[in-house]
């Protein structure tokens, strides 16, 4: 579904709150709120109607990284602009401060009282001028885990991490990821969406293996298009096992051609957002919005 546009923080009296989420995504359709299907988005706007924190239902949130279906977050940042109170809640049980809000810790447990138990709140908070959880990112580090093991996953893991069925070599999938880092145009790893851009700066593929049968792999950029953090993986999969050289998603990258080697989304979670300084968040904001090329090649899509 299209991205729903910002409120501008402050206008008309409104006060813009920061909420930090963590998610289970098995048993979501992704992120985006859909018509007849259970979304993240959709519980935890439910969540804020049944408990509002200010003094009406608040806009729809805004997201600083949409997750695919099955796809997890333990970091994941959000905004929404609420209404200030004036004096207390409705109930009359909980005071504001001079901002209007109402006490967000308190907030906070009663919103996890209601949600399922797949969504948490961890924090909330009034944000700072200018944030915008999506547009202010600087950038978003994902995880993705995969076992190697010949029995399969550990059960207690089956939800976050990939099943591999061959030995992968950790050398040779970081050896294949060097080409892949920098500024990129990735229509090869993306599913391309009109009007938005495949051109991306990926700043960390990092392959480690954590435990005798289990890898991950950290991915890094300023942002990511639809389904790129999956290609990427799948396709380094290939060079790990041996059934692909390690030239091959180099030569995947130049080709601009999307390939079907596209990893699950449960071994996958996003885990930390970055923002800059405070002072910095409005600038940062108008500077994602604005356009962006390859050296040479003229872009005239936004930011996802």
């Amino acid at each position: 579904m299209p991205d729903e546009p910002a409120t501008p923080y402050g206008e008309g009296g409104l006060v813009r709150l920061r909420l930090d989420v963590s998610y289970d995504g098995t048993d979501f359709s992704g992120w985006a709120r859909q018509p007849d299907r259970r979304t993240v988005q959709g519980v935890l706007e439910a969540a804020l109607a049944h408990q509002p924190p200010g003094a009406a239902v608040p806009r729809s949130v805004v997201v600083a990284g949409r997750t695919d279906a099955g796809v997890h977050a333990t970091g994941q940042v959000v905004h929404v602009d609420v209404a200030p109170l004036a004096g207390e809640t409705s109930s009359g049980r909980m005071k504001v401060d001079e901002s209007g809000i109402p006490d967000l810790e308190r907030m906070r447990h009663r919103w996890n009282r209601y949600l399922p138990a797949d969504v948490r709140v961890l924090d909330a908070s009034l944000a700072p001028a200018g944030f915008d959880a999506r547009f202010s990112a600087v950038r978003r580090h994902y995880l993705y885990r995969v076992s190697d093991a010949p029995w399969g996953v550990d059960p207690l893991r089956r939800r976050d991490t990939l099943a591999w069925g061959r030995p992968l070599s950790v050398d040779a999938m970081n050896e294949a990821s060097k080409a892949l880092h920098g500024l990129h145009d990735f229509a090869a790893f993306c599913k391309q969406r009109e009007g938005s851009t495949t051109i991306r700066e990926l700043q960390q593929l990092l392959w480690r293996r954590v435990d005798e049968y289990l890898v991950e792999v950290s991915v890094s950029a300023d942002a990511f298009c639809h389904s790129m953090v999956r290609s990427l993986v799948g396709a380094l999969l290939l060079i790990g096992d041996g059934r692909r050289d390690r030239a091959w998603p180099e030569r995947q990258l130049g080709s601009r051609v999307r390939h079907s080697a596209v990893a699950p989304a449960h071994g996958l979670t996003l885990v930390r957002v970055d923002y800059p300084p405070d002072d910095e968040l409005a600038a940062r904001a108008d500077q994602t919005r604005n356009v962006r090329s390859t050296p040479g090649q003229a872009d005239t899509s936004s930011a996802r």
